[in-house]
């Protein structure tokens, strides 16, 4: 059938509200009631809307699942003050256990952020810079928007490498040999997000740590759709927001920071999520102290970074996505995305297209260069209702659980046409 906006809507509203007796702890595993004639696509246990066009664009914003509208959908009737939902418990701590299983850290490694770049910052502040100077290693396929960071902390008196790359790769002597007597911090993409390249993490923490050198990196186009040790890698710190692979939304994400790393930074934020306790001495009744308060921040990640008000809504969701993705396992959601991408790779070579993904990247996306890509491919993806990353002069397909060979096909059938000179896009 033809899915319309409207359609769309009226099926999602649709969605009967269950009473939270009957959502146990199993409900992950099972189906959530779907709203009718609406078209679907499932994958290991995940029910996803099947959109009319095709979506190569999961390093943008990953579609979420039927499910986790419903256990959103819970959260907001809570909200609404639906009698049947008066029992409403948020799994307020849900999503930090299941994130640190997925990336095998300590659950008192990990605490939420609003995002990314408010993870990468408050590292540097944990680290003391700028204030400490010193010198910061960092690379031209890191997140470009920490680029300007570290420009920034170049006009605030920082020592500032930005390793090159070559041919679409970061080569690990490159970093050798940019390392300095004060070197701090080595601030990366784990896995790019220009092209896909990946670091070696676990060579690059071995190598920076044999100089006292801390290590942070981006996480978001690893996390859910690679398989992700932290502990193994070595690594300080990571971030990562949570509305690309790990089937989130936009808001929150993880900070990882490791005992280790936790043991040395200075505490820069003092945020009420970081209290482990608190004893007023101000108000009436109160007993009387030297302070106005007593208080105490936990040593673990949370005491260091938590600050206040988090999305609810969004941990609803993440507790329901962050099961399926457990659940599925990564592993297998890796090798689904693979073979995809690799089709993907195999059409973009036979036609000629300048890939600048590494051969050997392990992430489920695939970048190539072409000058004025915007202008030249947008107007026609617009027309075939194909949606992918489209860059001045490069264009990004992105995969993910949803998508099938006949997504990639579609693709690669108009990639062919405009080579061909049939398309005027």
């Amino acid at each position: 059938m033809q899915l319309t906006r409207r359609k769309l809507l009226g099926g999602l509203l649709a969605l009967p509200l269950v009473p939270r007796w009957a959502i146990s702890a199993s409900r992950q595993k099972s189906q959530a009631p779907l709203p009718q004639d609406l078209p679907t696509r499932s994958y290991a246990g995940m029910t996803f809307v099947n959109p009319p066009g095709t979506h190569l664009d999961a390093a943008t914003k990953h579609p979420v699942s039927l499910g986790v509208l419903q256990a959103v959908q819970d959260y907001y009737a809570s909200r609404a003050l639906d009698p049947e939902y008066q029992d409403y418990q948020l799994p307020a701590q849900g999503p930090i256990k299941k994130f640190a299983r997925l990336v095998n850290a300590g659950t008192d490694e990990v605490t939420y952020v609003q995002s990314t770049t408010t993870g990468e910052q408050m590292v540097l502040r944990a680290l003391g810079i700028p204030e400490a100077g010193g010198h910061i290693i960092t690379d031209t396929l890191h997140f470009f928007g920490s680029l300007p960071i570290y420009s920034e902390l170049r006009k605030q008196g920082m020592e500032v490498t930005f390793v090159r790359d070559r041919k679409g790769r970061i080569d690990i002597r490159d970093i050798e040999q940019a390392i300095r007597s004060d070197t701090r911090l080595i601030s990366l993409s784990l896995v790019s997000t220009i092209n896909g390249f990946s670091h070696d993490l676990k060579a690059v923490t071995r190598l920076a740590h044999r100089h006292g050198i801390r290590v942070y990196a981006d996480i978001i186009h690893a996390a859910g759709c690679i398989p992700l040790d932290l502990k193994s890698a070595g690594v300080d710190f990571a971030a990562c927001a949570s509305y690309k692979w790990l089937m989130g939304d936009f808001g929150l994400g993880f900070l990882y920071a490791s005992k280790d790393a936790l043991s040395e930074v200075v505490r820069r934020n003092w945020g009420y999520y970081g209290l482990t306790g608190f004893t007023s001495h101000a108000l009436p009744y109160d007993e009387p102290g030297d302070d106005v308060v007593d208080h105490a921040y936990g040593s673990d990640a949370s005491g260091h970074f938590a600050l206040g008000t988090r999305q609810h809504s969004v941990i609803a969701h993440l507790d329901h996505s962050l099961g399926g993705i457990l659940d599925a396992g990564v592993e297998k959601i890796h090798a689904h995305s693979s073979a995809l991408t690799e089709h993907l790779r195999r059409e973009l070579v036979s036609m000629g297209f300048d890939v600048y993904t590494p051969e050997d990247s392990p992430a489920p996306m695939i970048t190539c260069t072409l000058k004025n890509a915007r202008e030249r491919l947008g107007p026609g993806l617009a027309r075939e209702n194909i949606a992918l990353t489209l860059s001045p002069h490069r264009f990004r397909a992105s995969v993910s659980v949803y998508n099938t060979e006949q997504d990639i096909e579609r693709l690669a059938r108009f990639l062919h046409t405009y080579k061909s000179g049939k398309s005027a896009a």
